[in-house]
């Protein structure tokens, strides 16, 4: 196939090339006049697996014939090798550094504040994986070059990174890079006696790692082999070419810098890498245009003397698209739009995109046409059904199930769904979530379920609730545990919930389909590899799994659209089609921000020989240049995130700011061409979301239902709402709609004034005769101990309460004190009423406290947990114990007949526990209850509307009713519209 020579071979394709299609014409031709057999002889390695199946699909376009050997260049660290054993599992070795990094953290807590442990060993995993890859022993790290004064924490850190050199010994069992890069050098050291007779090909590599670059170095001087590289610049000056490695730091961040090392490394030079077909780029001036662009920092200049010779501008940028989106949103669907035009006429198109928010976004904008993309990535196994249902289990554990979690699990589509009892558990699970809902507890246990489950035991959820209060039970212990008993558990449980009462796991949806059978991988191997794990937490074995949920995908099962594709750079660089999009070219993205590395500086980096946080961003540039010269490309950015104003890719900036300064080759007309063609699809974005028809604001609601539908009756709390917002008197009262308790209760402010109110009721009624100041307080705060873990389940809101409690407990006392020398508690939290004859109505209340002095007269009291009304207020909203003074004063509460209302007191259970006494003369009674007879009069009226948010406290108020009546679409100062209802 090839003619013997003593001197390396190297090929390449030029960027924009179908890399697949023309790898193998290559080869065909090469073997066109040679036996069948000669090229089933031949050994042909690539980089991806992905790769490795498009090849195959190509060769099948050419007809029946013998293929080639197609081997993954990562597979060779699979192959024998005597006296070598198998690498270690790559779980198992970070489990085992896990360990090590978490005795570090323990001794050095300001040592990467922040970071999980698991995620501390994963980076120095691959710390030692590159360590190997690059052949750099820790040994490299005690070099004279490499001492000198560093930062306290790199001295740390290598300290600690000279600890983990065990795993660097010969007789250590290495590592997957490790043993790769083992075999590669007995591989090319045994080339060297006796090189295969065959031919051996490596295409597609870029050699950026240390081990396939020696690979490829091995396979370059082989009498028969060759190395095929993508993307390469052939249109790049050589003086160019060798100013890459010139210099105290190479230009690692250059497309081409990877593929200059190993010509170099080969004794070659720029011209000796050939061309491995006669086929030219799709588009040969762009290619001209964005090697000129990449120029290496240091020599950009020459775009002034360079430039004005460019040719072929136009032609250049002909089949180029620019996309300034305003947001991500308009971005994603200008880009679906343009995929969904290349699948309705049939063109081969491609996404790529290192955002994979964005690629999200895309393929839902597509879901509306049908167009199902080929993702490469596949979904995260952390975001897929079976992985966000194992992430909710482990998040069970070492805290009490909260209403919250336990009904996100409840309602996940996995549970439950191998008993054939799905419906069933559905049903229950609505009606215990409306129990919950209104009837706490917030933290549900078996007790609680059992309780609810036997008002109907008999239609089977006795045995619905049983089965989930055993799966559940102590799911709240805490402390540490081996790693290998936090998984048992958890698959225990995880399995128990999926099958349902009476089911099985393995007739669940569990572990089927894609995601399953990958998440049951992960598990497995989990499982398996934990004895090297230690001792966790729940937290950190919840951290440890979304760890390793997160690193894994799991393929779509539908069939995708065979001519949309969403790849990631590494397709890029290997894959062929006629539309490409590169989107979201903002910094940050293209290029990604290099992770930080906790372990070593980037000069200790270069001083070691290892890589530098360059080489990402060369290989993303490379990955750019390629995939920008294809027949066809938008490249799309949004100008503005969530948060500020973006920066557009440097790369994309180098091609936009070159055409910019082309004026005498028509580079700004070109430009403006490619942002209008972007226009365009923005145009159409604009036009897809606009409504096709206007939708008015709504008005400000003010609806009248019919006398009959009016309340006749209504509490004193009620009043106020109904002078402040009759709306909501008209939405709860005729209506009868209840705001439905909240999923996540909390400690608020409606739970703070129900124990304080219990506490102050419990205290009142128990209280024996000739009862000392201190024994009253100590009575109080065993009170508070008691209501407030009954009532509470909060340990942070109870230790809050009970503090505000004791705060006020000494002066609550004495005014108790003083308020029993006066008379004594007749009504504690008993109902009244009072018939307003004259419009046909009941008024009703229930209050607090009545006292009933020596004199015969009463008094009212009101606890108040905040702050009390002000006297305004009280004359004009906040009516209460005026009106329960003029209830008593008619005989509204049976116990006590008509009386003299002496005065009536508003106490703060909170604060310094102050009192503030309410005006209740008799005068201010009257108006009092004329103006409730006026106003209940107005509103039994058809004519009188419920006017939403009338006279709120303050706007910000959030009622429970505005968005029934549209709050947003109009103002407090916005008129209402009456409107007849019936």
């Amino acid at each position: 196939m090839f003619e013997r020579s003593d001197k390396p071979r190297l090929f390449a394709l030029p960027s924009g090339a179908d890399f697949p299609r023309l790898l193998v014409e290559g080869l065909l031709e090469r073997a066109g006049a040679m036996p069948p057999e000669a090229l089933a002889r031949t050994t042909l390695y690539v980089n991806t697996r992905r790769m490795q199946r498009r090849v195959r699909e190509v060769f099948d376009d050419f007809g029946a014939r013998l293929l080639p050997r197609l081997r993954l260049v990562t597979d060779i660290g699979s192959d024998p090798l005597s006296g070598l054993p198998a690498p270690v599992p790559s779980l198992r070795r970070r489990l085992e550094l896990a360990q090590l990094v978490r005795g570090l953290v323990e001794r050095e807590r300001d040592f990467a504040p922040g970071t999980a442990v698991f995620d501390l060993a994963d980076s120095l995993a691959d710390l030692m994986d590159e360590m190997h890859g690059e052949g750099v022993p820790p040994e490299a790290l005690d070099r004279p070059a490499f001492a000198e004064n560093h930062a306290a924490h790199w001295e740390r850190s290598l300290k600690f990174i000279r600890i983990v050199a065990r795993y660097f010994d010969a007789d250590a069992a290495p590592d997957a890079q490790a043993r790769q890069r083992r075999v590669i050098e007995a591989l090319a050291a045994r080339w060297l006696t006796s090189p295969p007779e065959d031919p051996v090909i490596v295409a597609g590599s870029t050699g950026s790692r240390g081990a396939t670059a020696l690979f490829l170095r091995a396979v370059a001087a082989l009498p028969q082999g060759a190395v095929v590289l993508p993307g390469y610049d052939f249109d790049m000056p050589d003086a160019i070419w060798n100013s890459l490695d010139a210099g105290p730091s190479p230009a690692e961040d250059h497309p081409q810098y990877r593929f200059q090392r190993l010509v170099r490394d080969l004794g070659l030079s720029h011209a000796d890498v050939a061309r491995w077909t006669g086929r030219e780029p799709p588009s040969p001036p762009r290619n001209r245009l964005l090697s000129l662009a990449f120029r290496p920092a240091p020599v950009t200049d020459q775009w002034m003397s360079e430039g004005p010779r460019l040719t072929g501008i136009a032609e250049a940028t002909e089949g180029l698209t620019l996309i300034e989106a305003q947001d991500p949103r308009s971005e994603a669907v200008a880009i679906a739009l343009a995929l969904r035009e290349a699948a309705e006429t049939g063109v081969r198109a491609a996404l790529i995109s290192p955002d994979r928010l964005l690629t999200r976004r895309v393929a839902a904008a597509l879901d509306r046409w049908g167009v199902l993309p080929d993702d490469s990535a596949g979904q995260p196994l952390a975001l897929s059904p079976p992985g966000r249902f194992l992430r909710h289990v482990a998040a069970l554990a070492g805290r009490r199930v909260t209403m919250e979690a336990l009904l996100t699990l409840l309602k996940h589509p996995l549970t439950a769904t191998g008993s054939g009892e799905r419906g069933p558990h559905l049903r229950f699970t609505r009606e215990l979530e409306l129990h919950l809902r209104r009837h706490g507890p917030a933290f549900p246990d078996h007790a609680a379920l059992s309780a609810w489950a036997a008002s109907r035991p008999e239609d089977g959820r006795a045995e619905w609730a049983e089965w989930l209060g055993r799966t559940l039970h102590g799911v709240e212990a805490a402390g540490e545990a081996p790693l290998a008993d936090w998984v048992e558990a958890h698959l225990m449980r995880a399995e128990a919930l999926a099958a349902g009462p009476g089911g099985t796991a393995e007739a669940s949806g569990l572990w089927r389909e894609a995601a399953g059978a990958e998440a049951f991988r992960v598990m497995s191997e989990l499982r398996r590899e934990a004895e090297h794990g230690g001792p966790y937490t729940p937290a950190g074995y919840g951290d440890l799994l979304a760890s390793l949920l997160g690193a894994a995908s799991a393929r779509q099962a539908e069939i995708p659209h065979p001519t949309v594709a969403i790849w990631g750079t590494l397709e890029a660089r290997v894959q062929g089609a006629e539309l490409v999009i590169l989107g979201g070219l903002n910094e940050g993205v293209w290029p990604e921000a290099p992770p930080p590395d906790p372990w070593l500086s980037r000069q200790m980096r270069q001083k070691a020989g290892l890589l530098l946080p360059e080489r990402r961003i060369g290989l993303s540039a490379h990955d750019f240049e390629q995939a920008a010269c294809a027949p066809r490309v938008i490249l799309s950015r949004a100008v503005r995130d969530a948060e500020a104003q973006t920066v557009a890719s440097r790369w994309l900036n180098r091609l936009t700011n070159l055409l910019d300064g082309l004026g005498a080759n028509g580079g700004p007309e070109a430009l403006e061409a490619m942002k209008d063609r972007g226009k365009h699809w923005l145009s159409l974005a604009a036009a897809l979301e606009t409504p096709t028809a206007e939708v008015p604001a709504a008005p400000r609601p003010a609806p009248r239902p019919p006398a009959a539908a009016r309340p006749r009756e209504l509490p004193v709390t009620e009043i106020s709402r109904l002078i402040r917002d009759p709306y909501a008197v008209y939405a709860k009262r005729i209506l009868r709609l209840r705001q439905l308790d909240p999923i996540r209760p909390e400690p608020d402010a409606r739970e703070r004034g129900t124990a304080l109110h219990r506490i102050v009721e419990d205290f009142v009624r128990g209280h024996p005769d000739a009862e000392t100041p201190e024994a009253a307080r100590a009575r109080l705060m065993a009170i508070t101990d008691h209501v407030l873990s009954e009532e509470i389940p909060w340990p942070a809101a109870r230790r809050l309460w009970r503090t505000r409690i004791e705060k006020i407990a000494s002066a609550f006392v004495r005014a108790e004190a003083a308020r029993l020398a006066r008379g004594r508690p007749e009504l504690l939290e008993d109902p009244g009423a009072v018939v307003l004859p004259e419009i046909g109505f009941t008024l009703t209340a229930r209050p607090d406290r009545i006292d009933v002095l020596e004199d015969g007269r009463v008094h009212i009291y009101d606890y108040k947990s905040g702050k009390p009304p002000s006297e305004k207020q009280q004359r004009l909203f906040e009516k209460q114990l005026l009106l329960e003074a003029a209830m008593a004063e008619r005989g509204g509460f049976k116990a006590l007949g008509p009386c003299e209302v002496e005065g009536a007191t508003y106490i703060r259970l909170g604060g310094e526990g102050e009192e503030e006494p309410v005006d209740v003369g008799q005068d201010t009674l009257n108006q009092a209850w004329e103006g409730l007879i006026r106003l209940i009069a107005r509103y039994l009226s058809k004519e009188q509307g419920y006017t939403s948010r009338r006279a709120v406290a303050n706007t910000r108020h959030e009622g429970d009713y505005d968005h029934l009546a549209r709050y947003g679409e109009w103002e407090t100062n916005t008129p209402p519209e009456p409107e007849d209802v019936g």
